[in-house]
């Protein structure tokens, strides 16, 4: 164990020596004529002569005790030019403060003059003894003087440039208060010394980053401890300081307790372990630490960048199977204010607050948990109910008064409207709400105020596009149902004259049994199930709609098929409507008399239906502008929605409708369908056969 406490400390000493004299000599090579630099740069290079003369000798050298003392005056004027001329020698005056720089370099001259006296002079043994004993004393004074020192040097530097000076300052109060607890240890415990004389030069090894970090002006002024870091530092630093007082506490009982020590160190030992394992895992010791290391090294108790990452990060939480969104909103409020718990409650019809969801209210909730009227407007104003004031609870309904776990009430405002409120249950560290939290609080209900807006919001369109479909599915259904009406008008006009006749009779009841079928067929896509979607597409011969269609308008105006093509791939149901709807325009804008003409080809790629008419036709503008548009109709009382349907549905079986047209000579209008695979024509084409 010694020869590797040994080699511990040369090597860490050695590295500490060359991490020093690199950052000393760099400062150097600035060329820059500052005297705070140049002293710096002195006190670094000193720093790694101390460090290398131990690793080559050990701390035994009689010249390691003058070299400790000649870094500690190195960094001691450093601070003291600091001191002088920076920004803190320009405010006022600072006499006390140099009689304690004088004092202290008096303590280093004195035991400099001690060591040497011990070390060199052949004294006898007891003399020699109390000689060690007052240095040691001398060491443990020199390292206090240095730390106040240290701590009034930040203090009374200006709060907005301190980030510039904390690294430096904080590496010298971490060397000296390693330096004060190793004499400590020497002076009560000199035997269990030897190990922290080996670890000193690790730890200004890992120092010497830390201050070459401090003296670039461009990364000490953006390199600050997150609050995470610091309350994690602080629970380590905690732990060594409770093992170094257990080890005080076991030398003074193996000095006072004599033969039943062992038995004393177990007892401690048992009771203390039992102490820390029931009161660390405890959260209200966790949320106390937490407040006191915000209150006392922090300049504002939330850490904003953290807590605003953290809100997002609830409220948008990514996952298959994410809360709901009320509950993450509760959720993130919750978390600002470590409150175990939260409630939301939005606004109703009637202007009051009714629960909507909760956050981990575990207990049974009252059947009426609302928030009244009144207190809602007072809500509305900003502001946040702290219901821990005694005074809050006549203002407040009779369910929330009577529940102890209330806290705080945050208003969710959007706009400067109240959409809802948030209640928040009492954290483990119990405490009052302060201006701080409040500003905190109300920035974050507006947040919240803001994504529980958008998703009702999005709520609302969603159930206006459910409308909307329904509205446009009835437009078409209604313009059909005036086709069909036209029919059956035609139909029973007809009736009075043909009655008698039994070809009409029998064309009668086809017509009418058609007719019926086309209603069943629009009653069912006027179903909230049916979404106006085509069916899956099929072979299917263009030839036989073509004549079927025509046969049915030939009772009302005649038509002519001629051509042929392949089968498509297509909804027959679906291509029986575009082919409806474009003979029905063609026979209302033809004069009587003037047939319709239906030509099917093929090109290759798609079937080829062009439905010709020779009536009053239309002009480039209103073809551009306005006929494939809803509710736009040349006809007088039409609904303008045959060509726009048509070219609906033809879209959705992947073809298009192109029109060609001329006032005064007619139209035509060309459905292109896509033809249907010969592997999957073939069949279709044989059972034609």
């Amino acid at each position: 164990m010694g020869i590797f406490l040994q080699f511990v400390g040369d090597w860490g000493h050695a590295l500490a020596a060359v991490l020093f004299a690199a950052l000393g000599i760099f400062l150097l090579r600035r060329r820059e004529e500052a005297v705070e630099l140049r002293i710096l740069s002195a006190a670094l290079l000193l720093t790694s002569c101390w460090a290398l003369y131990v690793s080559f000798g050990g701390v035994s050298k009689p010249l390691s005790g003058i070299g400790e003392s000649i870094r500690n005056a190195a960094w001691l004027l450093t601070m003291f030019v600091m001191l002088r001329r920076g920004p803190v020698g320009r405010n006022g005056t600072f006499g006390a403060v140099v009689a304690v720089y004088a004092a202290v370099a008096g303590l280093i001259l004195l035991q400099s003059f001690t060591d040497l006296v011990w070390r060199q002079l052949p004294l006898a043994s007891d003399v020699q003894t109390a000689l060690i004993t007052c240095s040691l004393i001398l060491r443990m004074m020199t390292a206090i003087g240095s730390l106040l020192l240290v701590h009034q040097l930040y203090t009374a530097w200006p709060s907005r440039d301190r980030a510039r000076v904390a690294l430096l300052l904080g590496a010298l109060a971490a060397m000296w208060t390693y330096d004060l607890n190793l004499y400590a240890i020497g002076y009560f415990a000199p035997g269990r010394v030897n190990e922290l004389y080996a670890l000193r030069g690790l730890l200004m090894a890992l120092l010497a980053p830390v201050v070459a970090v401090g003296v670039r002006k461009d990364m000490a002024g953006r390199l600050q401890l997150s609050r995470t870091l610091t309350f994690q530092s602080l629970s380590v630093f905690a732990i060594a300081l409770y093992v170094i007082l257990l080890a005080a506490v076991a030398v003074l009982i193996e000095l006072i307790a004599g033969p039943y020590a062992r038995l004393v160190e177990i007892g401690a030992v048992f009771f203390t372990a039992v102490t820390v394992l029931v009161l660390l895992p405890s959260p209200q010791l966790r949320a106390f630490w937490k407040v006191q290391v915000a209150k006392h090294f922090f300049q504002h108790r939330y850490d904003y960048r953290t807590e605003w990452m953290r809100f997002g990060e609830t409220i948008g939480r990514p996952g298959e199977d994410p809360a709901p969104l009320g509950q993450r909103v509760a959720k993130a409020v919750a978390d600002i204010t470590d409150s175990p718990s939260a409630m939301l409650l939005l606004r109703d019809e009637s202007g009051a607050l009714s629960l909507e969801t909760d956050w981990n209210w575990s207990i049974d909730l009252p059947d009426a948990v609302t928030i009244p009227v009144d207190l809602a407007m007072r809500l509305e104003q900003g502001w946040i109910a702290d219901l821990g004031k005694p005074d809050q609870a006549q203002q407040l309904p009779g369910w929330l008064a009577r529940d102890r776990r209330a806290w705080a009430l945050v208003p969710l405002i959007h706009y400067g409207r109240l959409i809802g409120a948030i209640l928040l249950a009492r954290p483990p560290g119990d405490r009052r709400l302060d201006w701080e939290d409040f500003d905190m609080l109300r920035a974050a209900g507006r947040q919240a105020a803001s994504h529980i807006s958008e998703a009702q919001g999005q709520q609302a369109l969603a159930d206006a596009r459910q409308f909307d479909e329904f509205n446009r599915r009835f437009a078409f259904i209604m313009h059909d149902v005036k086709n069909l009406v036209s029919q059956l008008s035609l139909l029973a006009r007809n009736a009075e004259r043909h009655a008698d006749n039994p070809d009409f009779r029998a064309d009668m009841v086809l017509t009418l049994k058609e007719s019926v079928g086309k209603m069943n067929d629009l009653l069912a896509r006027l179903s909230q199930h049916n979404k106006g979607r085509t069916e899956e597409p099929r072979p299917m011969p263009m030839g036989d709609l073509l004549a079927q269609v025509a046969r049915m308008r030939a009772r009302q105006h005649p038509v002519i098929v001629t051509g042929d093509a392949p089968p498509v791939l297509a909804d027959p149901v679906r291509t029986e409507q575009i082919l409806t709807h474009l003979v029905q325009n063609a026979i209302d804008a033809s004069p009587p008399g003037s047939p319709v003409d239906l030509r099917l080809s093929a090109d290759g790629q798609d079937a080829i239906v062009e439905v010709i008419d020779r009536g009053r036709g239309m002009n480039a503008e209103f073809i551009r502008r306005d006929l494939f548009k809803p509710f736009a109709s040349s006809k007088a009382g039409g609904f303008g929605l045959g060509a726009f349907e048509a070219r609906t549905l033809a879209q959705a079986m992947g073809g298009r409708i192109e029109v060609e047209s001329k006032p005064g000579i007619g139209s035509r209008f060309t459905l292109r369908l896509p033809l249907a695979p010969r592997t999957l024509a073939t069949p279709t084409n044989e059972k034609a056969a």
